[in-house]
């Protein structure tokens, strides 16, 4: 079994595509590489941790959201983004820590809800604006803070889910050029 995480598919959302300038002509085009992607990685017993923003709204009272998950592989843990409040996704978990490789990793859909304190912060809701990003905050007692997020969204991620190790891999290698 294999760890992968993810954020920001919008399936079904068509001017995703427009917004964060992807790669497809239409929504099908989209949703069909996007599950083509994902299906190429995961396999049936990995788990992936899905970080919000799964598909957009439901049009003609579809369960497009229950129709998605059912052509993915691997076990999926959704977590809340923005635009799942009108899919059939009813995911109730804002964010969510887990312990994996000895780090406590904090999980979550936008990146102002990380909580100063663990190993390592995976969002989403950035879509292509960046992939890592240093935070600044106040910790009682010890005052000033920093720390590290990583955007995992498909649009910094070749619009494909990614495993523990890739992130860890390009995070050290982005530490070690800041």
């Amino acid at each position: 079994m294999e760890y992968f995480f993810t954020a920001d598919l919008h399936l079904n959302h068509g001017n995703i595509i427009k917004y964060c300038k992807r790669p497809f002509k239409d929504i099908s085009e989209m949703n069909y590489n996007l599950i083509k992607n994902w299906n190429e990685r995961v396999k049936l017993d990995d788990l992936v941790f899905h970080l919000g923003d799964f598909c957009f709204k439901e049009t003609n009272q579809s369960q497009s959201a229950r129709i998605f998950r059912t052509q993915l592989n691997g076990d999926i843990i959704f977590l809340k983004g923005n635009h799942d409040n009108n899919n059939s996704l009813k995911t109730c978990i804002e964010f969510m820590v887990i312990h994996l490789g000895g780090k406590n990793i904090f999980l979550t859909h936008r990146p102002e809800n990380t909580k100063f304190g663990y190993d390592l912060y995976l969002v989403g809701h950035v879509h292509e604006k960046w992939k890592f990003k240093t935070l600044e905050g106040i910790s009682f007692p010890k005052g000033k803070q920093f720390w590290d997020v990583i955007n995992i969204g498909v649009d910094v991620w070749n619009f494909k889910p990614i495993s523990i190790n890739e992130i860890l891999k390009e995070y050290n290698n982005w530490k070690q050029l800041h």
